[in-house]
């Protein structure tokens, strides 16, 4: 039988809400989310890991990594970009991840447009998908993601989240337009 793999988890208020991250002994963050969406997490956490695959336990600032988020939601926005993250996934998904990684803080990026940063410009819908399944969200910050007219569109934390979080690095399509062109070195 595999060995379970032992998770840690920490929670912490946010100006948008309780936050919950879990980590894993080497420091790698595996997932974040609202703990008003923790049920949708141990939906991933069972899908990615399988449902006696994993093991949850409490544990205060794993690794550093909720003193880096507070730091971020403090206005230190770049503290996340040298988060580590190891995700479960599709290899299509780790590739939609890996590019979303590369959007910096202050821009927005169409689905489309992301689409066709990662060379595949028809697979938006894909892309959106993917999207929608990004298991750390604001670290691998899919906010950041907008329709092609420059609505926010969808954000498992909710519309006014994304809103928020696009406020705080101050790239809300709806006070500018602006979208990022993206050099993405995917290995």
């Amino acid at each position: 039988m595999p060995e379970t793999l032992r998770l840690l988890t920490d929670r912490f208020d946010t100006p948008i809400g309780e936050m919950i991250i879990v980590a894993d002994h080497d420091g790698n963050l595996r997932a974040v989310e609202w703990t008003d969406h923790e049920e949708r997490l141990q939906r991933s956490l069972r899908l990615h890991y399988g449902r006696n695959g994993f093991k949850l336990e409490p544990a205060k600032n794993p690794s550093g990594l909720s003193d880096v988020m507070k730091r971020y939601f403090a206005g230190e926005l770049a503290a996340i970009n040298v988060l580590p993250v190891q995700t479960a996934g599709t290899p299509f998904q780790r590739e939609v991840w890996r590019a979303l990684r590369q959007i910096p803080h202050g821009t927005t990026v169409s689905y489309g447009k992301l689409a066709a940063q990662i060379g595949r410009p028809n697979a938006v819908r894909a892309v959106g998908l993917a999207n929608g399944s990004n298991p750390i969200g604001v670290v691998v910050p899919c906010h950041r993601v907008i329709g092609s007219n420059g609505s926010l569109t969808g954000y498992g934390g909710g519309l006014e989240r994304k809103r928020w979080l696009l406020n705080h690095e101050d790239a809300n399509p709806q006070h500018k337009k602006q979208t990022a062109s993206l050099p993405l070195q995917l290995t």
